[in-house]
């Protein structure tokens, strides 16, 4: 696997992201001999309950920025990784190193066996709901509670929509993927000149992209997917979990709409919860509302 790592000067002087950057190394699932590095915000106190905060596609752990000061404020530990592929983690420069499974092993070597995190308050959005929801379902004992927002875990026995579908071929296509603009196009707050530069700040060129470009025709779209089973299994357990579960979408994402309900209905721990709307805000929520998402998530933690 050849791999690319994003130049530190591309990251100095980001808007609002003034947080230190931290490294573990993992292994590839298929080649032990070879190691990637991912890059994880580790702020607050090392006793405080860990929250932990899960970007998606095409972002990267700047996306929270406004959350994290209100948790750690809070006396809580937040932890926000990058996908491989994406911020300050290591970049595989073909997109068919990419794989959901993949994804799910990098991440759970990284928070588990490297960062041995326990107890852990989980916030997912987009990949980050796909990817962390399989880690819940395949480690259920490291997770206190469970807070979903803006994402889903789809088995591909459903049908896509027109919009989506056409989102997976644009992401295969197009000949320049436009990082920031898709951020941008995703949020109901205008974004800055220097936020939409900072969401491209990972990727100096094309050839660092192939991870964003990837993600889009990794989502289970046919009963068949590669992904499928596994998928379904972690429903299974999702079914019977009593962990607390608080859904958080917002109201103007024609990505994910109407997606909470699934959770609210499948999910025994999200039963009796005080679930959350957060109106006024696009499928990137952490950037129209992030200190309200900061607040429900103390509170939830306060609560249960």
């Amino acid at each position: 696997m050849e791999l690319l790592r994003t130049p530190e000067e591309r990251f100095a002087d980001l808007p609002d992201f003034d947080f230190a950057p931290h490294y573990v190394e993992v292994a590839d699932p298929t080649d032990d001999s070879q190691s990637i590095r991912i890059h994880h915000l580790d702020e607050g106190s090392s006793d405080g309950d860990v929250v932990l905060l899960l970007h998606g596609e095409p972002s990267w752990c700047y996306l929270y920025r406004s959350m994290i000061g209100p948790l750690v404020a809070a006396g809580h530990r937040v932890v926000a990784p990058d996908l491989v592929g994406f911020g300050r983690s290591d970049k595989p420069t073909s997109r068919h190193d990419h794989t959901y499974a993949r994804h799910v092993e990098w991440w759970r070597e990284a928070l588990f066996d490297r960062l041995d995190l326990r107890d852990i308050t989980v916030f997912a959005q987009d990949w980050g709901g796909l990817v962390g929801l399989r880690l819940v379902a395949e480690h259920p004992e490291r997770f206190a509670r469970i807070v979903v927002a803006n994402t889903g875990l789809g088995t591909g026995d459903g049908r896509q929509t027109e919009g989506f579908l056409a989102w997976q071929e644009f992401s295969q296509s197009v000949p320049e993927f436009p990082v920031g603009r898709i951020i941008a196009g995703g949020t109901t707050r205008p974004l800055t000149d220097a936020e939409v530069a900072a969401y491209d700040a990972p990727f100096p060129d094309e050839s660092y992209k192939e991870g964003p470009r990837a993600m889009p025709a990794l989502v289970p779209s046919t009963p068949d997917d590669p992904a499928s089973p596994a998928n379904r299994r972690a429903w299974q357990v999702l079914e019977k979990m009593e962990t607390p579960v608080l859904t958080a979408f917002s109201d103007r994402d024609p990505v994910t709409a109407g997606g909470e309900k699934a959770f609210q209905r499948r999910i025994p721990g999200a039963a009796g919860r005080d679930h959350v709307t957060i109106e006024g805000a696009g499928h990137f929520l952490q950037e129209d509302a992030g200190a309200r998402l900061a607040d429900i998530v103390v509170s939830f933690i306060a609560a249960t």
